[in-house]
Formats: structure tokens, sequence, C-alpha cells
């Protein structure tokens, strides 16, 4: 599994990135607690993505031989295709119905470096199927894994990350939906101080915990499936930003296999008005977690932050230069923040 890694000043966001509107009922602050389901396990997610970026350029075979048109029109790796002829291009299927269209002539809009511009491109008509082809490579996709922070059975609602799935200009990426997986540790890269670790993870295909619908500054949302069993899930309150006290927590987390474990912190500040979401630093003082991961590792984000027996909100991000160091979102922001 390719992970990318994505520094931002003295911290890391820990989306393990692989490739590289919908209807929705908010969560509110004010949910259920009885319905309210401890998280702490991983994820597999798939998001379908609402842009097109070219990833490669490569040759069409023809009557005439090889031709690239994409590389003839100037199109280059990186480039997101927005239109073609003028019409909305938000996945790779568009890109080919609009091409078996009887167009005469073709032009792409294509987003470069943040400037739009609009080049002339001529099809090739591949010899083994017959189609019209551009000659590249795109990515409507993202594949990763990330760490599940709560379930909301009343509404059948699941939220995870913490953080917004961003893109290489740390630009958060629209989704138009995607299917979330069970997952399956199985490796986990220690971090050191300057490089930060990673847990390495399989989907498992066959267990759905549902259907991404939102990827948003405080995380991904979605709609649980209707036949995932929460009955081994542990039930929690949702506690306040208000309440939350210098000193002893936990975070929930998962190392080896789906088997959540509980390990100790310590909440060493709280800015509950932060802006960004770092509404915690905290400290790893769990032995166990520091010997196995050298603390906050990529694909944590998300594990729950209890305190006092109250789910207060979720890991998001690492100190690079001390991986035993990390930011948190409060669990308010999470359930107001949609």
């Amino acid at each position: 599994m390719l992970l990318r890694k994505k520094i931002v000043r003295t911290f890391l966001i820990f989306f393990a990135v692989v490739l590289f509107s919908f209807t929705f009922s908010p969560l509110t602050a004010s949910a259920d607690a009885n319905s309210m389901y401890l998280g702490g396990f991983p994820a597999g997610f798939t998001l379908k993505t609402t842009t097109v970026e070219v990833v490669g350029i490569c040759d069409v075979l023809t009557t005439e031989g090889l031709r690239s048109p994409a590389k003839d029109s100037g199109i280059r790796t990186g480039d997101i295709i927005e239109s073609i002829n003028g019409i909305e291009v938000n996945g790779t299927a568009d890109i080919n119905k609009i091409l078996d269209d009887n167009y005469k002539k073709f032009n792409a809009t294509i987003l470069r470096n943040g400037e739009s511009m609009t080049v002339d491109i001529t099809p090739a008509k591949d010899l083994s199927t017959g189609s019209r082809r551009l000659g590249i490579l795109v990515k409507d996709t993202i594949n990763g894994v990330g760490t599940v922070t709560y379930i909301d059975k009343a509404n059948n609602k699941f939220a995870s990350l913490g953080h917004p799935v961003s893109d290489i200009h740390n630009n958060m990426i629209k989704i138009s939906g995607g299917t979330v997986f069970g997952c399956i540790i199985y490796d986990v890269k220690k971090g050191v101080k300057g490089t930060p670790g990673e847990l390495r993870g399989a989907f498992e295909n066959g267990t759905v915990l549902g259907k991404a619908s939102l990827n948003c500054p405080c995380g991904i949302y979605g709609d649980l499936d209707k036949n995932y069993d929460v009955s081994k899930l542990t039930k929690i309150e949702k506690g306040n930003i208000e309440d939350v006290k210098i000193g002893k927590a936990c975070i929930y987390t998962t190392l080896h296999g789906n088997e959540v474990k509980r390990y100790d912190i310590s909440i060493v500040k709280t800015d509950k008005s932060n802006k960004d979401n770092r509404n915690f630093v905290i400290k790893i003082d769990d032995s166990a977690l520091i010997e196995a991961s050298g603390g906050i590792v990529q694909g944590m984000s998300g594990s729950p932050i209890v305190q006092n027996g109250k789910l207060i909100g979720a890991v998001t991000h690492v100190f690079v230069n001390d991986p035993t160091r990390g930011y948190g979102i409060a669990i308010d922001k999470m359930l107001n923040s949609y």
C-alpha cells in the first residue's frame, strides 16, 4: 500500500492515500447519548472525487501507428480535466461519454497550478476497440486507511479521521460518495524524530461500514450500512470541551488486526476556539504504545480521545519532531461540523 505523507509546518496529516452531492441528514451535538458507540477501529476508504486528475500520458495504437493526442495538445501529468467541449467532467465515465458523442472537434479546459486554460485536442481511434482515446491515464478515486471515531446508531451515521482529506496543495478534496470497508492492520512502521511512522492495513472487502457522504474540515462522515453490527462496540457518552481538564486521558486505537486497545495519554493544552480545530495538545504516556509505534503514526487519525469516561475528541496530527505529541479535535466540532 502506497502511503502519501504531507508535512505542514510541524505536523503531519494522517490519512493514508493509496492513489492519488449527495443527500445527508446532519448530526447535531444533541445526538442521543444512548446511541453513541466508541470507535478506534481502522477503516478502508474508497472515495470518489469530483475532479479528474491526469496521472500519466500514454500512446494510442491506431491504424496509422502510435499517437499521443494528450502530448500533442500540451496536456501534462498533474493537470485537472475540468470540461471537454464545455461539458463538465467529474469522472472517467464523463470523458468516455463525451468522446463517444458525434463531435467533429474537441477542446479541453484544464486546471494547471491553479490556472485554467483551454487546449484543442484530436482524439485517436483505438485500433483494438474502435473507441476514441485521448492517451491519458486519470485518477478519480482516492483509497486509504484511517480510524473511525464514533458511530451514532440512532441516526445510522459514522464519523472518522477528524480532519479533511486534502490534495498535495493542502486543499480539501470534494467527494461525490464512496464506500468505507472494514480494515485489518498488518504492520506498523515506527515513528522517530523527523520521520513519522504509519499503520499499514488491508481492506476487508466483505465487511462494509457504510457509504462516505462528506469530506469536511472535521473528517469523513457517512451513512452506516444497515447490516453493520454494533453489538460488540462500547456505548459512550459525549463529553464537552468546557469540561476537559489538563491531565490524564486515554485514546483508543488499533495497532494489530482489528483489535481496539486503550492507551494512556495526557492532555497538556486546550484551545476550544482554535480555528484550525487543534483543540488539544496531547502527549502519549503509554509505554506499550511508544514501544510499538513510537507514538502517534499515520493512520491513527480519528482515534477517539476519552477523559473521565466521556468521548471528548479525536487524534488528528503528530508533531514531526516528537511523535509522542500531537493535536486533537474536540468532539463538539465533529458533531457540529455539518
